[in-house]
């Protein structure tokens, strides 16, 4: 018992160091450490390699939030597997999607009758990913899947197509790991949840 509670404690001490790094200034706490996003990744990357054995997707990762994830995923995929990205923004320096989808950077190919698996990093309203979906759809895939690092628990989210999901989580503004709040945070090697104080206003409700 005793050395449970040491270990715990051990533990606690470590991610209050880890938020005192100078990149981790403005972190409330730690949501997913690092040893259980990669444990997560370690499945999924079974998992898609199971599903597209004998095939060679094209992974879409969705800029620039993925890229850590996807880096990540693919690194442990052992089928071969090319990659490009898209960049899609409906946030701008905004907590909150603005619901207004625009397209910063298309796809380098054409992806008619290709195997897609899209890479996400956060599923928060469903707006951008629908857009997506829709947009991709159009060009004839044979066909898309869908991975998700997190998806939050909203009840006013759109119904959108997602297979797989990393961690469902709260519906709080989350950083790290590609992450980001108006460009920083995203070299944090955990997903935490980011202080109000950062984002609000004085006077703000």
């Amino acid at each position: 018992m005793a050395q449970n509670g040491g270990n715990q404690d051990d533990g606690t001490s470590q991610h209050q160091q880890t938020l005192a790094e100078a990149r981790a200034a403005g972190v409330a706490r730690i949501l997913i450490d690092e040893s259980d996003l990669q444990r997560e990744i370690r499945a999924i990357a079974r998992e898609l390699d199971e599903e597209y054995r004998g095939d060679r997707p094209l992974m879409i990762g969705v800029l620039k939030g993925a890229v850590a994830f996807m880096t990540d995923v693919m690194k442990a995929m052992t089928i071969p597997v090319e990659i490009d990205f898209m960049a899609i923004s409906s946030y701008g320096a905004s907590t909150q999607s603005s619901g207004v989808v625009r397209i910063l950077k298309d796809l380098g190919q054409d992806i008619e009758g290709r195997r897609i698996i899209i890479i996400e990093d956060i599923v928060d309203s469903g707006l951008t990913l629908q857009y997506l979906l829709d947009l991709l759809r159009r060009r004839n895939p044979k066909d898309i899947r869908v991975v998700a690092l997190l998806k939050k628990n909203k009840a006013e989210a759109a119904t959108v197509q997602v297979d797989r999901v990393a961690f469902e989580i709260p519906d709080e503004f989350v950083v790290g790991y590609g992450l980001d709040y108006a460009e920083t945070y995203r070299n944090l090697p955990y997903v935490a949840v980011l202080d109000p104080s950062v984002y609000s206003e004085p006077g703000d409700a």
